[in-house]
């Protein structure tokens, strides 16, 4: 692999559809490529927009009675409900338009060892409905697409996102080839878990050490015995103390630690890894756009890319 470009996916942000009280944490999304293009972390030459997925790609994952519903705005009220979403064609093409986002990272991966979704990590989303803000998977839709493209072999999914990754873990129970992880808060969303490959549930207020202690001792272990010829990692930031539903104890700096972990050690075995941002609900915005873009700093400086 050589290290070239710092790929960063970019799908717009639809705000108005949404409930007032849902507004304030997709801001993120433009937070964030905002803040790093201003510190000079990226420049406009990184960000690509992504088109809208195609329906052969997400048909290898979801139903096609699900992916009907979402296109004709046909779900019903208790279907929304599970979602959070009330239903809307901009959000169900923004969807769409970050899971191609992910899958353009894929190829972006295997050139230069990294690439990031500003989006994505919609890990609560099952083949044939939505849950937690979820409407499509697209770290399975992904990888459903690489396995089908011959593009790997072997998929490791590193989820650290505060909540399980119930769906993703559902979609791929019965599939050998993907290897799905999900280290979460055991008192947290979903309250009903599904069985990931591993599950690493966190007690309420864990913090930096054993946060980090327990994840590096899973890595060592994982990364040799999965074998993977491609990740995905889910680097959601509600493991935050600040997290208003997180109920765990990582700083700031903690998080930051996190994602160097996870990068040093796939790049040393020189694992190709695709990241998605995932979860954030502190109350101060400033400290989840910070986190955000900590990620993809440290993704810059562990790959040494331009």
């Amino acid at each position: 692999m050589t290290p070239s470009l710092l790929y960063v996916a970019f799908a717009p942000v639809y705000t108005h559809p949404l409930p007032e009280g849902h507004r304030f944490p997709m801001i993120k999304y433009d937070l964030i490529p905002g803040q790093l293009l201003h510190e000079g972390t990226i420049t406009n030459t990184n960000i690509v927009a992504p088109t809208v997925c195609e329906d052969k790609w997400i048909l290898l994952t979801h139903t096609e009675g699900y992916l009907k519903k979402l296109k004709n705005q046909e779900l019903s009220d208790r279907e929304q409900r599970q979602i959070g979403f009330p239903q809307s064609p901009l959000l169900t093409e923004r969807e769409l338009i970050i899971t191609q986002g992910t899958i353009n990272c894929c190829h972006a991966a295997l050139h230069s060892g990294i690439a990031l979704n500003v989006a994505g990590g919609t890990h609560h989303a099952f083949s044939d409905r939505g849950e937690g803000f979820c409407l499509l998977n697209d770290f399975a839709v992904a990888a459903n697409y690489m396995l089908y493209q011959l593009m790997a072999k072997k998929i490791l999914i590193i989820d650290l996102d505060v909540h399980q990754g119930n769906g993703t873990a559902k979609i791929f129970e019965k599939e050998d080839r993907v290897f799905t992880f999900s280290m979460h808060g055991e008192h947290n969303y979903p309250f009903k878990k599904e069985r990931s490959n591993l599950d690493i549930p966190l007690k309420d207020n864990t913090g930096d050490d054993e946060y980090l202690k327990l994840l590096d001792q899973a890595l060592d272990k994982l990364l040799p015995q999965v074998n993977p010829d491609m990740t995905f990692y889910l680097s959601g930031v509600d493991i935050l103390e600040t997290d208003k539903f997180g109920k765990l104890r990582v700083t700031l700096n903690g998080c930051k630690q996190r994602d160097e972990m996870v990068f040093t050690k796939l790049k040393t075995l020189q694992i190709p890894c695709v990241v998605a941002m995932g979860g954030g609900y502190s109350s101060d915005i400033k400290i989840i756009t910070e986190a955000h873009c900590n990620t993809f700093r440290s993704a810059k400086s562990i790959y040494g890319l331009s």
